[in-house]
């Protein structure tokens, strides 16, 4: 049975062509009827049909008879293409056993396309490369076979053309996949091991548990749980199936099939993607490695615009966070936007996806403070801490050494806008590494702040280039740098949701384009509002909004001078005693606009 089954992942670059090639291997295999089906069939959010990338990692199951009569299985994951993203990446290949890998045969190599093959080359898998969009007039197979052999080491005689558009060599990606990619190796009359690949919560049955069945086999009706729940406390497999994509029940899962589970699972905090799903009440089964751990790249406060929505924040986060693992949160209060949660994300597209779904899925409004990478302090005292929130930052005066993260960056570009990114690298404090050619397109190796990569590098590489250079990056270390903490002061008052840390030589530069960007939001009050940003005590950009002025004199239609200064002055007097006790308000737009820029 396994001998006739392949798991495989389907690896790229963003837009190469991933999801639509999944589209023509599930018509061609009889997986949907032509009125069913759909362009990118397995892109299942609207967020990702709107945006025309890849989210979540997506399973299903093909049936194919190659031309000796033989019938073979497929277990396919369409993986997303953006750095953002690699978690989704990384699970879908400790799953499977061999990838396929998809190259744009205009493109041609890109940052993502060898972050993922040696990603994939980690995992001990077997891989197929197919050539993209051969029917294009700008199709250059030999250049892109040449960029091939020389970045990967992969010889162009076994690359596949093929149009995932017109279906043009799906046969022959089917039949090398079945040909030249491993089966698995499981011991389907050993005790049931199963790993859980992926989760979502579904209203109606409660979670829903994609797993990878290793070991022995997993049946319907068996009373079954997780390694990391203590004995006693399993539930019953009330559904069993696979997914074609459409969703089919079936009585087991052997030892090398991917499938679903539903159970007694109503609590999403008693799941975790990458636990062990084994019998229950029998000998206690080796846990199965797992994933490897990924780290939040930058964190940020997440509130609700009504305080009310608290509960409802609560519970949707661990929902997004069962289908989502990559993201991290826990509670947090400021005195400015209330109780709200700390969230951790591999980036701004993560954070921006996030957003996104907590707003369409669970209908929450959200005010979202300033994303900060995370830091590392060393103390006077010889211990460290970890920060990731500017208003948990010890004493100056006890911090002895500032680290912040370090990241490598790996840059694909034409030649004709590689000295435009070369000098965008050097602004952003890039230390070079390396420098060579990849055929027409130069691959580009600097040390980079991580703090400098996450805001609009990508889009400002993009304007230098055209849209036709690409970047991943990957952590490397921290290094001790010169940071300060930046306050925002309103009225000489802190406003904690608005405080960031950055290198001293942006500080004044950030300071001031918030404080002028402030001055725009703030509605006017009667007295002068004073908006400052600080480096501790020392004030590095202000701005003021002007008060609402009031004539009072207009009903002083003549008389002495005096009785018009008289009664300026006691308006003056009144401003004073305002400007002492009132307080400024602070709509929640404030906030929004502010941090959004």
């Amino acid at each position: 049975m396994q001998d006739f089954i392949r798991n495989v992942a389907i690896i790229a670059h963003v837009d190469h062509g991933k999801s639509t090639l999944a589209d023509r291997l599930i018509e061609r295999c009889g997986g949907l009827s032509s009125r069913e089906m759909k362009a990118q069939v397995l892109d299942s959010m609207g967020i990702e049909r709107e945006r025309g990338i890849t989210i979540k990692a997506q399973t299903v199951r093909l049936s194919w008879r190659d031309k000796g009569g033989l019938a073979w299985t497929i277990n396919l994951l369409d993986t997303p293409g953006h750095v953002d993203f690699s978690y989704e990446v990384s699970r879908a290949l400790a799953a499977c056993e061999g990838s396929l890998l998809v190259v744009d045969a205009t493109q041609g190599v890109e940052a993502q396309t060898l972050a993922n093959t040696w990603t994939a080359v980690g995992y001990d898998h077997g891989l197929v490369v197919a050539l993209n969009k051969m029917d294009l007039a700008s199709a250059d197979k030999g250049r892109v076979c040449e960029q091939l052999q020389g970045s990967l080491g992969i010889d162009g005689d076994t690359v596949l053309p093929i149009s995932a558009k017109t279906g043009a060599g799906i046969d022959d990606v089917l039949q090398a996949m079945v040909s030249h990619l491993p089966c698995p190796q499981g011991d389907v009359g050993g005790t049931l091991r199963a790993l859980v690949v992926d989760s979502w919560y579904d209203n109606y049955v409660g979670v829903v548990i994609l797993v990878r069945v290793v070991d022995g086999v997993l049946k319907r009706g068996e009373r079954v749980r997780l390694r990391s729940v203590e004995e006693g406390k399993g539930v019953v497999v009330e559904h069993l199936g696979v997914f074609t994509p459409k969703r089919q029940e079936r009585e087991s899962l052997q030892a090398g099939e991917i499938g679903f589970i539903i159970s007694g699972f109503k609590h999403v905090q008693s799941l975790r993607v990458g636990d062990t799903v084994i019998h229950d009440r029998l000998p206690l089964a080796a846990a199965l490695p797992g994933f490897r751990a990924y780290r939040p790249a930058m964190f940020c406060g997440l509130f609700p615009q009504d305080q009310e929505d608290y509960p409802l924040l609560r519970d949707s986060l661990a929902k997004l966070v069962l289908n989502d693992s990559a993201i991290h949160y826990t509670p947090e209060t400021s005195t400015a936007l209330g109780h709200g949660f700390r969230c951790g994300f591999l980036g701004l597209l993560h954070l921006d996806i996030a957003l996104e779904r907590l707003r369409r899925e669970f209908g929450l409004e959200l005010v979202v403070s300033a994303p900060q990478v995370v830091y590392r302090v060393s103390l006077t005292d010889g211990s460290s801490c970890i920060i990731d929130n500017p208003s948990s930052l010890p004493e100056v005066n006890r911090i002895r050494v500032w680290e912040e993260p370090w990241v490598r960056m790996s840059i694909m570009t034409p030649e004709e806008s590689l000295g435009a990114t070369l000098e965008l690298c050097q602004s952003r404090r890039g230390r070079h590494v390396s420098l060579e050619w990849i055929g027409q397109r130069a691959h580009v190796e600097y040390m980079m702040p991580l703090s400098e990569t996450i805001y609009d590098f990508h889009d400002t590489l993009q304007s230098l280039s055209s849209g036709y250079a690409s970047f991943n990056y990957q952590f490397e270390s921290y290094e001790a740098s010169d940071l300060v903490k930046i306050s925002i002061l309103i009225n000489d008052e802190s406003v904690d949701a608005l405080s960031f840390i950055a290198h001293r030589s942006r500080a004044q530069m950030r300071g001031r384009s918030i404080c002028m960007k402030l001055k725009e939001m703030i509605p006017r009050h009667l007295f002068k509002v004073a908006i400052q940003a600080a480096i501790g005590g020392k004030i590095i950009a202000r701005e003021t909004v002007p008060a609402l002025r009031k004539d009072v004199t207009a009903k002083c239609y003549g008389g002495d001078v005096t009785r018009r200064r008289k009664l300026l002055e006691k308006q003056k007097e009144g401003k004073k005693r305002m400007k002492a006790f009132g307080k400024v308000s602070l709509p929640n737009r404030v906030f929004i606009d502010v941090l959004k820029s």
